[in-house]
């Protein structure tokens, strides 16, 4: 790991629509490896996430190119997509050629589960409960550093196949070199 990796997870506060530049954040998660710490951040506190977004050596997270960057890039002028990523479920689809809930597969690899699932986050936005929207995505940002260690130290994750129970899926998540990146310094929104 890399000390300058951050580990994120975002809720939204309102269902996945079919055009992700009409989604609003209520909060993104983050694991910072150069700190050790835990941080969650509302919408209005973006601009001082993301200088650190901007400086960290990967972003890593699950789902994060198919909906979490493409949501935050609602809130910044320049594209996270062109950062360093590392995508968990984008590495599981390459290796298995199908998609997983990062709740089975934290089960199968962690025996950890999450807490809940989105929907319930929306819920809690509309009922002005951030602090259990806070909570849940922290603790799904927690799993997925679980996750992503595992798959980092022993080069695999796991899931359970309902025909022939737990099967391994191989996964590198090694960093490569990095692209240079083209991106805005910290604009004001």
């Amino acid at each position: 790991m890399s000390s300058g990796e951050i580990v994120f997870d975002i809720e939204t506060q309102s269902a996945a629509l079919s055009d992700l530049r009409a989604l609003r954040m209520s909060v993104i998660g983050c694991y910072f490896y150069d700190t050790d710490s835990f941080e969650v951040f509302e919408e209005n506190e973006l601009p001082q996430l993301w200088r650190r977004f901007e400086h960290a050596s990967r972003l890593i997270g699950y789902n994060s190119k198919g909906f979490d960057l493409p949501v935050m890039n609602n809130y910044y002028s320049g594209d996270f997509l062109k950062f360093n990523n590392l995508d968990i479920l984008e590495e599981i689809h390459k290796a298995l050629g199908f998609r997983l809930k990062l709740d089975d597969v934290a089960g199968a690899t962690i025996g950890a589960h999450k807490s809940g699932h989105g929907l319930q986050a929306v819920e809690w936005w509309k009922q002005g409960e951030i602090n259990k929207i806070k909570e849940y995505c922290l603790q799904d940002v927690k799993i997925t550093r679980d996750v992503y260690e595992y798959g980092l130290k022993y080069g695999a994750l796991a899931y359970e196949d309902r025909l022939s129970g737990r099967k391994a899926i191989p996964v590198n998540f090694r960093k490569t070199e990095p692209v240079p990146m083209k991106i805005n310094l910290t604009m004001g929104l």
